[in-house]
């Protein structure tokens, strides 16, 4: 049995690396995480900035976990949002305009084996069957734009892959992944 070493700990945590792993494999998977992430922060601030009325559809549907906690699990600066039809609502009617611009982003692999409802025939050379993780900073500007102070923010996400995008045959653009959990925090 191999001996976990602090190199091979900080390759699989940085590059999802260790001798167990097939480079090539781990590489994709590595470039499909960053590549998902940053199109998924591309899209989300814009959103929040421009396009409100669709912010919902950024957020996996209504449901519950087996314990009946609710899911998605959406916590803005300390206040928990019931859904994603509220979340939009609040950036709708009650947020001033906002202008986001983000500094930094990472992202890691949460689950590499989930299994999304309407996704069990996926292969997991897909590079679909996974969680991530993305941790965002930056600041943010509440109100008349030229007028407002900037606030650092740091926001994390965990996202699953959307099951509509993996039967998407129509050539429509489709989110592929979507907002399990979110936690958005004003930096003091």
């Amino acid at each position: 049995m191999a001996t976990l070493t602090a190199d091979t700990a900080s390759k699989i945590s940085t590059e999802g690396l260790s001798e167990f792993s097939d480079l090539r494999d781990a590489l994709f998977h590595r470039l499909n995480v960053i590549s998902a992430a940053g199109l998924f922060v591309d899209t989300y601030y814009p959103a929040l900035s421009s396009s409100r009325a669709d912010i919902a559809s950024f957020y996996m549907p209504a449901s519950a976990m087996p314990d009946g906690k609710p899911l998605p699990v959406i916590v803005y600066n300390g206040n928990v949002i019931r859904d994603p039809t509220a979340m939009q609502t609040l950036f709708q009617d009650q947020m001033p305009e906002a202008r986001y611009e983000i500094q930094d982003y990472d992202c890691q692999v949460l689950n590499p084996h989930y299994v999304a409802e309407g996704t069990q025939g996926s292969s997991p050379a897909s590079g679909k069957n996974m969680t991530i993780l993305v941790t965002v900073s930056g600041h943010v500007r509440f109100g008349e734009l030229r007028a407002a102070t900037m606030r650092g923010f740091s926001e994390n996400f965990v996202l699953i892959p959307n099951p509509a995008a993996a039967t998407n045959t129509r050539g429509k653009h489709i989110k592929g992944w979507l907002i399990q959990s979110q936690n958005f925090r004003l930096v003091v």
